[in-house]
């Protein structure tokens, strides 16, 4: 993924208003992060924990959803699959809902999948970061057909937020 900026970033959001775009929380280590590594760019809100945002390229422009996610609870310590990189954690996958785009998200509907809680599934696909014993299972897929699973499954995702 190429690196975005902050300016970027904002501009890409389609399922928030302008000014809530406006107002959300922008990584400050945008500089820093691992662009080579990333298939999107994903964060979570640190004033505002049940908030986070991805954003990713779609036929090459930038487009970034907000979403929510529940609090902690007891049934997150079970082992779940993460929808997008298909990494299983114990307690982290959380099921993270999108407000629709447009009217349909001015009436309430929303999109949900269970998502890596960090949002890191380019670096667990990678394997650049560890999601502890049993987190890959084994795949004759290669590397570069994985990182394509991911970003379909959450290019997909990001359609269903944006379809009006």
């Amino acid at each position: 993924m190429r690196p975005l900026t902050e300016r970027e970033i904002r501009a890409a959001f389609v399922n928030c208003t302008k000014g809530a775009a406006k107002r959300l929380s922008v990584p400050r280590d945008l500089a820093e992060r691992p662009w080579d590594d990333l298939d999107f760019l994903g964060w979570r809100d640190p004033q505002a924990p049940d908030r986070a945002y991805l954003a990713i390229e779609v036929d090459g422009r930038p487009t970034a959803v907000a979403l929510r996610s529940p609090g902690a609870a007891s049934w997150q310590t079970r082992r779940s699959m993460c929808s997008m990189c298909l990494t299983t954690h114990t307690g982290g996958v959380t099921l993270m809902t999108a407000a629709k785009a447009g009217r349909a998200g001015q009436q309430g509907n929303s999109v949900g999948a269970y998502i890596c809680s960090d949002l890191a599934c380019p670096l667990y696909v990678r394997g650049k970061k560890d999601a502890g014993v049993g987190a890959r299972l084994p795949e004759s897929l290669t590397l570069e057909e994985r990182i394509q699973r991911t970003v379909t499954n959450l290019t997909a995702f990001i359609a269903r937020v944006a379809a009006r």
